[in-house]
């Protein structure tokens, strides 16, 4: 089974990196957070990836392009240009690389990998979010309702801690940032049949984002069912997400490292 990942995205609130790179490849712990997304599916025994790409998409290219010598020892014969590849340290991925357009929406994105899909269900997900979902309860879950669409829900931390104060203004509860206001959001980590594709049939496709009309219809159809993830779930929509997660995986508490 393929994982689409969105990586095409121009990251306006993270400029401070997204200036130089696409925000897939910000790194957590030396490595790209797309690497990352891409372990939270190879643990679980998924390998085959296409990456829609768009903003800055070479570096996507270079970095897998280049992947395999980084990670091996190599002897270099500078008079012959002979390249000798010892130990290796890589992954198993077999990654597509598609240019979905600079300014494609998430819609348009999906619809451009089509023809890289086939006929199986495929996994989706965005380049950006992490989470210790476990892979495979998601995908018996999708296969237990056999629905069109499967969208991961989840409840985001508040930004804040919360307080409960009593009438003479003694703090009788304090939580810090607590669980959202018991609203569940889309998390990423879809699972979806081809069929969805038939949503993608409009002509202005690559103005429309996947979240809008076409789950809107999926859910109107009783296409959309969700899954409920209550464990760890980070996306790095800003800076502060950044350093948080690269502080996460610094003290060895990096809760999505499944491998």
């Amino acid at each position: 089974m393929k994982v689409v990942i969105f990586a095409g995205g121009l990251g306006t609130r993270l400029a401070e990196e997204t200036d130089v790179r696409p925000k897939p490849m910000i790194e957590i712990g030396g490595r790209p957070i797309l690497w990352h997304i891409m372990k939270i599916y190879s643990s679980f025994g998924f390998d085959e990836f296409v990456v829609c790409l768009g903003y800055k998409g070479f570096f996507i290219k270079e970095y897998f392009m280049q992947y395999y010598l980084h990670s091996s020892d190599l002897t270099i014969g500078l008079k012959d240009n002979r390249v000798e590849i010892h130990d290796t340290h890589t992954e198993s991925f077999n990654v597509t690389l598609v240019d979905t357009g600079l300014h494609t929406k998430t819609a348009g994105r999906l619809k451009r990998i089509q023809k890289y899909i086939g006929e199986e269900d495929f996994m989706l997900t965005y380049g950006d979010g992490v989470a210790d979902i476990n892979i495979q309860e998601l995908l018996a879950f999708h296969q237990s309702h056999n629905k069109m669409a499967t969208v991961t829900a989840v409840q985001p931390e508040g930004r804040f801690g919360s307080m409960e104060i009593e009438e003479n203004g003694v703090v009788d509860h304090f939580k810090e940032k607590p669980k959202g206001d018991n609203k569940w959001i889309n998390g990423g980590f879809f699972v979806l049949k081809p069929e969805v594709f038939k949503y993608l049939d409009n002509p202005d496709i690559d103005n429309i984002m996947w979240e809008d009309s076409p789950m809107q219809q999926l859910a109107n159809d009783k296409q959309l069912v969700a899954y409920k993830h209550t464990g760890f779930w980070k996306p790095m929509d800003a800076l502060r997400d950044k350093i948080e997660l690269e502080n996460l995986w610094q003290s060895g508490n990096a809760k999505w490292k499944t491998w």
